[in-house]
């Protein structure tokens, strides 16, 4: 089966193989290369820049050297960056394969990466008794599915409701500087509070035309007016209350998704650093052996359509990070500033 990795819809495709014809483990690879590129040749976003027939050649004659199905996925590595598909990953056994993207760390601040490599986890907590503040970091998960989203995204906004229930606050700071992809699904709902009910992103295919909408309505995850998952909510919408996104150079995929939902909403502002620019929608397609096609087939846009390569903040905030004391973060202070000002 086929579904849209960030929830956009939900459609099948199936695989007929003929077991008879496989009694090799060069049968097993090539079988899984040959439904992998034609695949990649049908769906991928870029497909029309390819050309396939060298790529599939020079493919078919690598997969050669491997004595095994499960060695043969590290030749996707070099398959995927030959058509620039740095976005495509192959999922096998709870292991991904395909191009590792090695991120510059000159832009990164020193507790940037000492919290970074303390694994940071959600976050809901008050800031000078007027500010709430959301760590909304990756949300990482081989479970796409509905009940795991809708689990997932309930927990978070509890934590939220519970903050909002019992404190009258001037507004919130959603930081996304750890966000650095995974299912935006469940990071959305979880923000369904100041989102409200609207459009709140969508896609475009490479012609620019519209492919799909997301919308979130009374809880609920509408794509394309087709419910995939809900939360509970509860309380006032925060849908007017000032917003300041903090975004962060390593903020990428559902993490720029996540921002992206909050283009074009009112009282809100973006600071810190541009983002990651990985913002192109996936499917996830079942392959042969029980692996996994994650393969990129639209843009990421905003709630009216409009695309960014990369997120740009409107305050420039670079290398000034403090999460041991967030009210001497650079990004906070702007953040508060823009919040407190009539």
């Amino acid at each position: 089966m086929r579904k849209l990795f960030v929830l956009l819809g939900i459609c099948s495709v199936s695989f007929h193989i003929n077991a008879q014809k496989i009694t090799t483990s060069q049968d097993s690879i090539k079988v899984f290369y040959d439904k992998l590129l034609g695949m990649l040749q049908s769906d991928y976003l870029h497909t029309k820049k390819v050309d396939w027939k060298a790529v599939g050649n020079e493919t078919l004659q690598n997969i050669k050297k491997y004595n095994d199905f499960k060695s043969s996925l590290k030749e996707t590595e070099t398959l995927f960056g030959a058509i620039g598909a740095t976005h495509c990953k192959i999922i096998y056994e709870k292991k991904v394969y395909g191009v590792t993207l090695k991120a510059s760390t000159d832009n990164l601040s020193e507790q940037w990466k000492e919290k970074y490599a303390a694994k940071p986890g959600f976050e809901v907590k008050i800031l000078d008794g007027k500010l709430g503040y959301i760590l909304m970091p990756g949300i990482k998960s081989f479970d796409f599915s509905a009940e795991n989203t809708r689990k997932t995204a309930q927990s978070m906004y509890d934590q939220i409701a519970e903050v909002k229930a019992k404190n009258k606050l001037e507004g919130w700071v959603i930081d996304l500087r750890f966000n650095t992809g995974g299912n935006s699904a469940p990071m959305l709902l979880a923000l369904y509070d100041f989102l409200g009910d609207n459009d709140i992103w969508g896609t475009v295919g490479p012609n620019k035309k519209q492919k799909s909408k997301v919308r979130l309505e009374k809880g609920n995850y509408l794509s394309n007016d087709k419910k995939t998952s809900f939360i509970h909510p509860v309380g006032e919408l925060l849908d007017k209350t000032k917003v300041a996104v903090i975004t962060g150079p390593l903020t990428g995929s559902s993490g720029e998704v996540t921002a992206l939902a909050f283009k074009g909403r009112d009282n809100t502002i973006f600071i810190g650093e541009k983002t990651f620019g990985m913002t192109t929608a996936n499917v996830d397609v079942v392959l042969p052996f029980g692996s996994t096609l994650i393969v990129s087939v639209a843009f990421d846009t905003d709630r009216n359509g409009n695309y960014f390569e990369q997120i740009i903040p409107d305050i420039a905030v670079s290398k000034q990070d403090n999460f041991t004391n967030l009210l001497a973060d650079k990004n906070i202070q702007e953040a508060i500033g823009f919040i407190s000002k009539k």
